[in-house]
């Protein structure tokens, strides 16, 4: 196996262009665990610790722009009051020592359908920002992710940042698994409120093929919620019950190791109801601002 390590983004994507057979590698908390189980043995590494641009992040226009190499940690202390959603998913991803390696964009990298940081991206409108040496491009998060560890990458690209709009509103997230902490989710949903446009996002996690949204669940409680913007009257159980089945419909489980279709169903209708719940409370009590 070939160890290759540039030292800047431009030398990243020469070596990915000459290679594109070579597996990037950042925290390595997916990529390792495939290698020492052998589930995967790839002709040469891609090591992108190197490379500083990947590990900034900064504001463009409105929106955070997160490298692929900043780790969780950072995104929980640095950018938890701008992106709620995504820190709350941050805080549930393993242990401390995983929590400071991993990334965002090896997050992506992987594609999996239960990774943390996928449903608050597409709660909160996020895009992936790609590029090789025949130039850059972007994709909302929902249109990155192709099937089971398939993306829309090519196979010279790499993903290289994250921009996501600052929060205008309250956000959510929640996860079942089998114990509180260092386990890959059963389910996991994330809710974003937007004041300002009306409008409800939503992201699920760990049942279907993909991360996915819940666009009938959108669309329903944005509607319920046209006349209670001014007032901020409470939303009625019913129509926090409704969200919640929505939701669940829009779900594409399986039976796996981790559960049953059927049960991730029914986590789904409870973590929508509850998520939604608490971001509706922030909003009307003004703890949001």
């Amino acid at each position: 196996m070939d160890f290759l390590r540039p030292g800047s983004l431009a030398e990243a994507l020469a070596m990915k262009a000459e290679r594109p057979d070579a597996v990037p590698i950042a925290g390595g908390t997916d990529v390792m665990v495939e290698l020492n189980f052998d589930v995967r043995r790839p002709a040469a590494l891609l090591d992108l610790t190197r490379v500083a641009e990947l590990s900034e992040w900064d504001t463009d226009d409105g929106a955070i722009r997160i490298g692929a190499g900043v780790p969780y940690t950072r995104i929980i202390t640095e950018l938890g009051a701008r992106l709620p959603g995504l820190a709350m998913a941050a805080r549930t991803v393993g242990s401390p020592q995983i929590r400071n390696r991993g990334t965002v964009g090896g997050n992506l990298g992987s594609a999996s359908p239960a990774g943390d940081a996928h449903p608050p991206l597409l709660a909160g409108q996020g895009v992936v920002e790609i590029a090789s040496v025949r130039g850059s491009r972007t994709l909302p998060a929902e249109e990155f992710f192709l099937g089971p560890k398939r993306s829309a990458l090519d196979p010279d690209e790499l993903v290289t940042a994250v921009l996501v709009p600052m929060a205008p509103g309250p956000q959510q997230f929640a996860k079942v698994g089998t114990r509180n902490a260092m386990v890959i989710a059963v389910c996991s949903f994330a809710v974003a409120i937007d004041p300002g446009r009306r409008a409800v996002g939503t992201g699920i996690g760990s049942a279907g093929p993909t991360p996915l949204r819940a666009p009938a669940a959108e669309a329903f409680a944005a509607a319920e919620m046209a006349g209670r913007w001014e007032s901020r009257a409470p939303l009625p159980d019913t129509v926090l019950g409704r969200f919640g089945e929505l939701v669940g419909a829009a779900a594409r489980p399986i039976d796996d190791v981790r559960g049953t279709a059927a049960y991730r169903r029914h986590a789904l209708s409870v973590l929508a109801r509850r998520t939604l719940a608490w971001a509706w409370r922030d909003y009307c009590s003004g703890g949001w601002s």
